[in-house]
């Protein structure tokens, strides 16, 4: 499930939800509700082939999370931290799984 909100400063990002209602993926913030419709859109099944589509990291508290990056390697946004690479992996894994239906999000 994909949600779309305005912030207080004037600002769009989107997260991406799982069916039971969390978030594993939220959006950088985006100047116009226009530019997150067009990253959206570009976010298409081809693109989990990319091996630089998702970075993964650890934080200094040694959680684990990923980034999602466009295919110029612009950041789209971070995932949910995890206690377990594992689960990040999993995360990972639900992403590549949903992107079609990322990709034609106007119709959920």
């Amino acid at each position: 499930m994909i949600k779309i909100e305005k912030e207080e400063n004037h600002t769009y990002r989107f997260s991406l939800k799982t069916e039971s209602g969390n978030t594993i993926l939220k959006s950088v913030p985006f100047n116009s509700k226009g530019e997150v419709e067009s990253t959206l859109a570009g976010l298409n099944p081809k693109l989990k082939q990319s091996p630089s589509v998702f970075e993964r990291k650890t934080n200094h508290n040694g959680k684990f999370l990923f980034n999602l990056k466009d295919k110029k390697g612009n950041l789209i946004g971070s995932s949910q931290l995890y206690n377990s690479e594992a689960g990040m992996e999993n995360g990972i894994k639900n992403i590549k799984n949903s992107l079609a239906k990322i990709a034609d999000w106007k119709k959920l």
